[in-house]
């Protein structure tokens, strides 16, 4: 391990309280907020991330004069948890919230003139908040639209936490709902897809219930659209780092975990190579399979229940052209491959032009194409749907593809997801996977870190910092 990539109990901000010791495994959004809680709450932590970054998947890197994020990443204002994370590490000012829901939404098979909608709030009450949006919306017809105000309704009535829930796919509820292929594609999975990875007909209806009753249907500005205005590194790599150091946390790059053992005693010891660490308490924040391979016999009844929870991909596609050519800051597409476009020209420093970034989740059907194929559909698509790309130079294409980027949140996946408490005592969980009851967001990854941290906490008979838990007030 070299000494760049070591951040030590010297080189932290304030020096760490002696006492009870954790070690947290894994520097995702998940194990950055568990190390933050426990060292709040006084104990001495160690943090441990294999990559030479912090961030897990939510992370930027270089290309030429770029910094690019791996894949386009919002939240909603209902995102508590992750707004207390961003507060926290002091970079809530860098991805700001819209002052109010406005979605562009362009359908380019319909003539011009006619192609925008628009999803917004009005200042109003639930449901009235999107009342006027849905009656205006133009692609969906009016019956369409009365159809989808009595699924909303009857999706509100739904309580997310049934089990029952969780063993329905979205689809067929939408569908016994009387709503149409068309409004699937232009309402419900433009919004489903992007938040839980999958259509409708491959998710579950508990995760969907959850997901729209929070986002639309609980308070009207629950829906309003935040994202990075800087590289994601700057926020979950580097500002991470410095809110680490300054609560005493050692954090260790470039350092993989290669077993995790009960001592017999109530301690833990953890091993990376060339050193054992001992902890009281030790938080595997990382993703399923790899929490599978370091969980001790008996730590979970069925550990196996881990692999069975599958995987989704999303793909990204990076185009710099050599001039402006969208106006606005993002649009979501319909009849076309593309789903979502968005312009990073200034959070990834490009001088000159403009960099589109498109978004495709539940992208099984691209994840693997080559660059070339993908460059011959998609180039041709964004001439569609944005005028000025017409004409315009591509000064690069280039694609990020993170082949298992969330869990699939299929029919049935509720009663995988374990909860932060294992059986081994001092041994907890975390990550977007585990059971916090949301789809596989930076709002869960951050969930998780808080429960598995509050569980250690309780057990090793430590307060609650208040300021952690400060979110769940304002949820």
């Amino acid at each position: 391990m070299s000494e760049g990539s070591r951040h030590t109990e010297a080189q932290a901000g304030t020096p760490a309280p002696a006492g009870r010791r954790a070690v947290v495994v894994g520097g995702g959004l998940a194990g950055i907020t568990a190390a933050l809680a426990l060292a709040d709450a006084g104990l001495r932590v160690t943090l441990l991330e294999g990559r030479p970054r912090l961030g897990g998947l939510a992370f930027s890197f270089r290309r030429g004069e770029l910094t690019v994020d791996n894949g386009q990443h919002v939240y909603l204002r209902c995102c508590t948890a992750y707004r207390w994370f961003l507060d926290r590490i002091e970079g809530a000012a860098l991805a700001p919230l819209q002052r109010r829901l406005d979605v562009p939404v362009v359908d380019v098979a319909k003539p011009a003139g006619r192609r925008l909608g628009r999803l917004r709030r009005d200042p109003l009450p639930v449901p009235l908040h999107l009342g006027r949006s849905l009656a205006a919306y133009p692609h969906l017809s009016l019956a369409e639209r009365a159809a989808v105000g009595r699924a909303a309704l009857a999706l509100k009535a739904l309580d997310p936490t049934d089990p029952a829930l969780d063993d329905q796919d979205f689809g067929g509820w939408l569908a016994a709902h009387g709503q149409s292929a068309r409004a699937v594609e232009a309402l419900w999975d433009l919004v489903g897809v992007a938040t839980l990875n999958a259509v409708a007909g491959d998710a579950s209806l508990g995760l969907a219930a959850m997901v729209f009753k929070t986002g639309l249907l609980s308070d009207p500005g629950a829906a309003d659209i935040g994202w990075a205005h800087v590289p994601l590194g700057d926020l979950h790599d580097r500002l991470a780092r410095k809110a680490l150091d300054s609560a005493g946390v050692r954090t260790e790059v470039r350092s993989r975990v290669t077993s995790v053992s009960s001592n017999g005693n109530g301690t833990w010891s953890v091993q990376v190579p060339g050193e054992t660490l001992h902890a009281d308490a030790v938080v595997l924040a990382v993703p399923q399979r790899e929490t599978h391979d370091l969980l001790p016999d008996g730590a979970l009844d069925a550990p196996e229940r881990l692999l069975d929870i599958g995987t989704a991909p999303i793909l990204n596609l990076h185009v710099v052209y050599d001039r402006k050519v969208l106006a606005r800051p993002f649009f979501a597409a319909l009849g076309t491959p593309v789903q979502w476009v968005f312009d990073r020209t200034d959070a990834s420093g490009l001088g000159a032009g403009q960099y589109l970034a498109l978004s495709q989740s539940a992208a099984q059907d691209d994840i693997d194409a080559p660059v070339a194929d993908l460059r011959a559909r998609y180039l041709p698509e964004l001439e569609r749907l944005i005028p000025g790309t017409r004409g315009a130079v591509v000064r690069d294409f280039f694609v990020t593809r993170e082949r298992t980027a969330t869990f699939a949140p299929t029919p049935g996946v509720g009663r995988l997801r374990p909860g932060a408490r294992t059986k081994s005592p001092g041994l907890y969980l975390a990550g977007a996977w585990t059971a916090t009851g949301w789809p596989a967001t930076m709002e869960s990854a951050v969930r998780s870190g808080v429960s598995a941290a509050d569980a250690a906490l309780s057990a090793l008979g430590r307060p609650r910092p208040c300021r952690l838990f400060a979110f769940e007030e304002a949820a």
